[in-house]
């Protein structure tokens, strides 16, 4: 993965850059608002790590300008200011995710990695199962002409079932591409999801399709249930 890194303190971004580097992505690195702007509309970057606070143009209007020109990587936005204003205004000017300073960068590492998977969803085709349907690109789901509205964990759970339509999924798979490895097998964090899953797309439609296989994970029905 490309990523372009925005930050004006060289020591965050060297360290951002090294880490980055370490994890085997290739990285480019801008100190000013006018340059990563530049770099981020010149260039052919997987993703961008955009400060907020940054000389001659802040992440917001740098983030702004890139969603105007049509552009649509991936754009993690870090800032010193955790407030809730300050997250939704990054949030309203386009950016995919935000993450207050100071942060893990195994954290960083994992949410660019969601980033990663969602653009690239982003083009897939869409996934049956029956009249069950997952539409990557528009992140919805319909059964039959019903629209089916979930969360996006839910629905990052739904692609994987979907996607490995009647296979097993085992609980270890699901923890390391939905949520990256951040809980443990012995949570029933997947269970509450499965359950939220079923209680959407299956149960106020009279079907089975989302299957429990007892010590190795789950299944959806090839057909839909």
């Amino acid at each position: 993965m490309r990523v372009l890194v925005v930050e004006d303190e060289p020591r965050l971004a060297d360290l951002l850059a090294r880490g980055l580097r370490e994890a085997g992505h290739i990285v480019d690195v801008r100190h000013t608002g006018p340059e990563g702007l530049q770099a981020a509309l010149s260039g052919d970057h997987d993703s961008v790590v955009l400060d907020v606070m940054l000389p001659g143009l802040d992440g917001i209007a740098v983030c702004q300008e890139i969603r105007n020109r049509g552009r649509g990587v991936p754009v993690l936005m870090l800032t010193a200011r955790g407030g809730i204003p300050d997250r939704v205004a990054g949030l309203d000017a386009g950016a995919d995710d935000y993450l207050p300073k100071p942060f893990s960068f195994d954290e960083l590492l994992a949410r660019l990695r969601a980033l990663h998977r969602r653009a690239v969803d982003a083009t897939a085709a869409d996934l049956h199962a029956g009249d069950l349907v997952l539409d990557p690109g528009r992140r919805r789901v319909f059964r039959g002409e019903t629209e089916v509205v979930l969360s996006a964990r839910e629905f990052d759970v739904l692609v994987l079932l979907l996607s490995r339509a009647g296979r097993c999924v085992t609980r270890y798979e699901i923890l390391s591409e939905v949520w990256d490895g951040e809980t443990d097998l012995k949570s029933n964090v997947i269970d509450v999801y499965i359950a939220s899953l079923r209680a959407k797309v299956d149960r106020p439609f009279g079907r089975h399709a989302i299957e429990t296989l007892r010590g190795a994970g789950y299944r959806l029905q090839p057909d839909g249930g």
